[in-house]
């Protein structure tokens, strides 16, 4: 199994920690964005929007990171990662649906500003931040993992959740008044397997 992927790229590193919290052997292969190796033909044959992650296993070819995980909790995990019931299904499908919309355009966005240079507006994306990190630190006041489901396991939505509000304060997004957020942070990079999203020394890190 091979997992296609840049270190700086938190649906990269989301892909990588559930691997490595599975417990999955993968080779990883690193894709040099800043070289275009995410646009050359042969890369494009693996992932036609040119993105990281890829998870190549066997015929298998699997692009975007909350498919993969959807994928590897299916294929290796238990039912806690991925519930079968529909409505710890539906919880969870919930959670992805926010990292792939508000977190994407909140503190992954302000990240991108610092990290990648793009040209977001940073006061837009930060108060976005800011608004889903309210609500997700609302959500866990009441339970230790994200999903309305059994507290007592996580799910593949506090994977999908965490390098990109681990790594919020890189694009300028203070995260000292979530208390609630950043005791899940802990607990999230207490779990066995846990790999470390490398840091970068900008925004609030720097």
């Amino acid at each position: 199994m091979k997992i296609y992927q840049h270190p700086l790229s938190g649906h990269s590193h989301r892909a990588r920690l559930f691997l490595n919290l599975l417990g999955v052997e993968h080779e990883e292969v690193f894709v040099d964005l800043a070289k275009g190796a995410h646009k050359t033909p042969e890369y494009l044959k693996l992932n036609a929007f040119g993105q990281v992650p890829v998870l190549v296993d066997g015929n298998h070819i699997i692009s975007d990171s909350n498919a993969i995980l959807v994928y590897l909790a299916a294929k290796y995990g238990d039912k806690n990662w991925l519930p079968d019931t529909p409505a710890g299904a539906a919880a969870v499908q919930r959670w992805l649906s926010v990292a792939a919309g508000q977190i994407a355009f909140g503190p992954a966005a302000a990240r991108l500003i610092t990290v990648f240079g793009s040209k977001f507006d940073a006061a837009e994306v930060i108060a976005r931040a800011h608004a889903i990190l309210t609500l997700i630190d609302a959500q866990l006041a009441a339970r230790d993992w994200i999903a309305d489901i059994d507290a007592a396991h996580p799910t593949i939505a506090d994977v999908a959740l965490y390098s990109y509000i681990a790594r919020a304060p890189e694009g300028n997004v203070d995260l000292s008044a979530y208390k609630n957020v950043n005791a899940w942070l802990r607990r999230v990079e207490a779990l066995p397997g846990f790999v470390p999203f490398q840091k970068t020394a900008v925004g609030l890190a720097a």
